[in-house]
């Protein structure tokens, strides 16, 4: 049986342009913490105030937040797709021909503000179109994509720096952004596979609201999410300086290994995961946000080698380590989600989600480029531990004391939505 509405073959192909749509969501992000060094010497600008240029992003992202969710769960998501993906790609062209602090400050929070449509719609999209038996590989699959984009936007960009110039990667992904949106617009208006929600449909504001409030769940997920947030923006943003400034890597040697170290685990523990949490969860649901929690709680000493100040070999043994665990807990993440959340209203859910891991990760970011002149980025990198250690005790909690209840909740608002039983999976 398939998902209603919708056969099999439509669904992956929607997952397929989903994921190149994450793939240059993410590249175009860590390109800009790949080409530091010479930006930084290039602009004449401070520590601080690259810190505060990564953090305006963040911060943006996640005050636009809830607005683009609120907008995805009552307008068409496929087209908000396509437009998030043309406006991140002209700011990502310009960044590219900026000229100084004011004109980067205004294209870092554009970006931030154009990226933040992407998520909350497109996320809701795979569930709308996936049902639990294949959700947690489609959300895995789309995973896997946004994480490979960090590794070919920070490779790409430092590659391109020193060879053209720092200006080029942005240059080359804003071209690439605005030539898949426009192939991707004649796909998407196919018809069957657009996605808009009927007007009577609509949740209002206030519905959605006073819904989200009630699941404990939900709030010890945003929980994680902050926790982990903070310490994953830390490790993007500032990883691949510190290869070049501790261990002394290359600026294009730095630029790879600060993304594909920690990203290339990260995503085979995200394959892993979605393929093992599927069947793991097909008798019990809530065993989703328990490897979620047993994942976190096991990758958090990994990040207490940094404290002996390690070399090459033993960071990239850690770090592999610590992401392959996360990968796998973060599987479980967004179906976990679905599980305690209605339909309707699973963008808005997303969209606080996601703006509240980046706003605490632009706290975490800007931090470390305020402390850095006093504090090493080893000892904290090594501080971060801490931060996914609560992050699986709180996944736990609400696995442990919460999610029964708030699945039947979901089950129960469901069937009386549609006037019916609740729609059968598909097998």
């Amino acid at each position: 049986m398939t998902w209603p509405g919708i056969d099999s073959e439509p669904r992956w192909r929607i997952l397929g342009f989903l994921c190149l749509a994450g793939m240059l969501n993410y590249a175009d992000r860590a390109a800009f913490s790949s080409v530091l060094p010479p930006l930084r010497d290039d602009l004449r600008l401070s520590d601080t105030e690259l810190g505060l240029l990564s953090s305006l992003f963040l911060w943006s992202y996640a005050l636009a937040g809830p607005v683009a969710g609120i907008v995805a769960d009552r307008y068409s998501r496929s087209s908000l797709v396509i437009w998030s993906l043309v406006a991140w790609s002209v700011v990502t062209f310009l960044t590219g021909v900026t000229n100084g602090l004011i004109m980067l400050i205004v294209l870092r929070t554009g970006l931030g503000v154009s990226q933040s449509l992407y998520l909350p719609a497109g996320l809701a999209l795979i569930a709308d179109h996936h049902g639990p038996a294949t959700r947690g590989r489609a959300f895995s699959v789309h995973s896997v994509a946004l994480n490979l984009g960090i590794v070919v936007g920070g490779t790409g960009a430092g590659f391109l720096a020193e060879h053209f110039g720092w200006r080029s990667g942005f240059l080359v992904l804003g071209a690439a952004g605005v030539a898949v949106a426009v192939l991707a617009h004649r796909g998407f208006s196919a018809g069957a596979v657009m996605s808009s929600v009927a007007a009577a449909q609509r949740p209002a504001i206030m519905e959605v609201l006073r819904y989200l409030i009630r699941v404990p769940t939900f709030h010890l997920i945003l929980a994680k999410i902050m926790l982990s947030g903070f310490t994953i923006w830390i490790f993007i943003s500032w990883l691949p300086l510190y290869f070049r400034e501790v261990l002394r890597l290359s600026l294009g040697a730095a630029g790879f290994a600060g993304t594909f170290i920690i990203q290339v685990s990260f995503v085979v523990g995200l394959a892993a995961g979605g393929w093992i949490s599927d069947p793991l969860s097909a008798g019990d649901p809530r065993r989703r946000l328990l490897m979620l929690a047993m994942c976190y709680l096991a990758a958090s000493p990994f990040l207490l080698i940094f404290l002996a100040k390690p070399g090459l070999a033993a960071v990239a043994v850690a770090i592999s380590l610590f992401s392959l665990l996360r990968g796998m807990g973060d599987s479980c993440e967004k179906p976990a989600l679905c599980e305690v959340m209605p339909a309707r209203y699973r963008a808005t859910a997303i969209s606080f989600m996601n703006t509240l891991a980046t706003a605490n990760g632009g706290i975490g970011v800007f931090l470390v480029g305020f402390l850095k002149s006093s504090m090493s980025l080893n000892a904290m990198f090594a501080s971060l531990s801490v931060f996914l250690l609560l992050a699986g005790v709180v996944s736990w909690i609400g696995w442990r004391f919460f999610m029964t209840r708030d699945m039947a909740r979901t089950i129960e608002h469901e069937a009386s939505f549609a006037g019916a039983a609740p729609v059968t999976s598909p097998t």
